[in-house]
């Protein structure tokens, strides 16, 4: 008799892990790859945090911290919010996290119900969608497109009605879209008028070009999740944070002690030292600004002219409708054809992501000249 299997693993995959997958595949067969699939940086961590991890390696015994992360380091992170925003975060409302993704489970199981709604934009980030389901609580899809600017907006909300909760992220994934900070103050007014818990997706901020993101930190109802694996470029580390309202600081606590114990320890010191690492990592995103002006001067002449406006992150989502209906199938035969890894828009958006593929450009200028030259030998 066949053992039972509990329906909360049976989620829908992470598309871009299994293109990683392939990608990985054609590699070991001794083919080129050049990855526009992952949303990660290629460069390591900056080396003031590996200097400090060094040093912990042979000083410390590394044993748990608190489940909420040591102190020092929830202190440097409220110092972050008063440096970089000009907002007061008491360190008490700060748990340090396994990545993004310890914290967006901690935060979803703490606030939402099963049964509870919890409005999320498509396209957006396939993994709220899996863990909801995965939590028994129901995703509801606001789609949103260029009509604003690809930006869950108030006005995207109009006729959403009966939600528990809503994500929102800025810059996102995968448009690169960013809110401003109207747009923003307005969708934390929405949700408080309408008892509507809303989470906030922060971790690419650092990662703009032209208008700097705006944190919703400084709402104390709201949940704010930030992490150490984009701007700062530790995403092997797996490191995050949350900001928490304080009626959920200490459902967060419990379930963080029962589930993780606490964050890694090393990756903890080390990520200490990130704070003081500013000029490295700027560099990197002034990388990041010519990759993206690499691929937005020379997509057009591959025949992709159509994409939002990625004003931050470090992704172009464009529109393929001109070649195909069927994003998952183009990508495969462009991982085959070209070596050219990119990720089908049906991760980020069920219904209308088979028209869209989104490219990430967080790697080397050369792999970008040469990633355009591909497509557009490829589509001629």
């Amino acid at each position: 008799m066949a053992l039972k299997v509990a329906r909360r693993g049976q989620i829908p995959p992470f598309i871009v892990m299994d293109v990683m997958r392939a990608a990985a595949e054609r590699a070991a067969a001794g083919k080129d790859v050049i990855h526009l699939e992952v949303g990660q940086p290629s460069t390591g961590a900056p080396q003031g945090v590996i200097r400090a991890a060094h040093a912990a390696l042979d000083a410390q015994p590394l044993g748990y911290t608190l489940a909420f992360g040591n102190e020092p380091l929830r202190q440097r992170i409220a110092t972050h919010y008063k440096e970089r925003y000009g907002v007061t975060v008491p360190a008490e409302r700060i748990a340090v996290t396994v990545g993004s993704s310890g914290a967006f489970l901690l935060g979803f199981l703490a606030a939402f119900e099963p049964g509870d709604r919890v409005g999320i934009a498509a396209p957006g980030y396939p993994c709220y969608r899996h863990i909801l389901t995965a939590l028994n609580v129901e995703s509801v899809t606001i789609p949103i497109d260029a009509s604003t600017g690809f930006k869950l907006t108030v006005e995207a909300l109009n006729g959403i009605e009966n939600l528990d909760g809503l994500i929102v992220a800025s810059p996102s994934n995968p448009t690169g879209g960013v809110l401003s900070a109207v747009e923003m103050k307005a969708l934390i007014a929405w949700c408080k008028q309408r008892g509507v818990r809303l989470v906030s997706d922060e971790i690419y901020h650092g990662i703009t070009y032209g208008t700097a993101a705006t944190t919703a930190a400084d709402a104390p109802e709201v949940i704010t999740i930030n992490s150490f694996s984009k701007y700062f470029s530790m995403t092997g580390w797996r490191l995050g944070w949350m900001v928490l309202p304080p009626d959920l600081s200490r459902p967060v606590e419990v379930l963080a002690q029962n589930m993780f114990i606490s964050p890694p320890t090393l990756a903890q010191v080390a990520g200490l030292a990130a704070f003081d690492c500013k000029d490295e990592l700027d560099a990197n995103v002034a990388r990041y600004a010519r990759n993206r002006a690499i691929l937005l001067n020379e997509l057009p002449g591959a025949g992709f002219d159509h994409f939002a406006p990625a004003d931050g992150a470090f992704y172009v989502y464009t529109d393929v409708s001109r070649y195909t209906n069927d994003a998952e199938a183009f990508c495969r035969r462009l991982l085959a054809e070209t070596g050219v890894a990119c990720t089908p828009g049906v991760d980020f958006d069920p219904i209308e992501g088979r028209r869209f593929m989104r490219l990430a450009y967080p790697g080397t200028e050369a792999e970008m000249v040469e990633a355009a030259k591909r497509l557009k030998a490829w589509k001629k």
